[in-house]
């Protein structure tokens, strides 16, 4: 979906706009000030990639801060690529047991 990101030249906020069609902009207002005078800006965007891409793409011996091991999905992803490293085969309860870890909303109240 082509949602844009605008900066307000009378009050300096961000403002999102869903553009279908290019006159739509014509018409746009600040949702903060109503302000008629907008500039569009680069945003973020998101790249996504499959798991094996991920787990293609993942060196597990890199040096990692803490941050790293609080989110359940990185520690998952540097389990699977270690045991393909080591050329061990846990089986598919391994598989099992690290997806429910990764995608768990409440990693603390897991139990394997």
């Amino acid at each position: 979906m082509p949602i844009y990101e605008y900066e307000c030249e009378t009050c300096g906020l961000l403002t999102s706009a869903l553009i279908l069609n290019p006159r739509e902009e014509e018409t746009l207002r600040c949702e903060h000030c109503q302000g008629k005078s907008l500039t569009r800006v680069l945003s973020r965007f998101a790249l996504h990639k499959t798991e094996s891409q991920r787990l293609k793409e993942f060196n597990p011996r890199a040096p990692r801060d803490d941050s790293f091991y609080k989110d359940s999905r990185n520690v998952g992803l540097w389990a699977k690529k270690r045991s393909k490293e080591l050329g061990v085969d846990l089986g598919d309860q391994f598989e099992e047991v690290v997806e429910k870890a990764r995608t768990s909303n409440h990693p603390e109240d897991f139990e394997p």
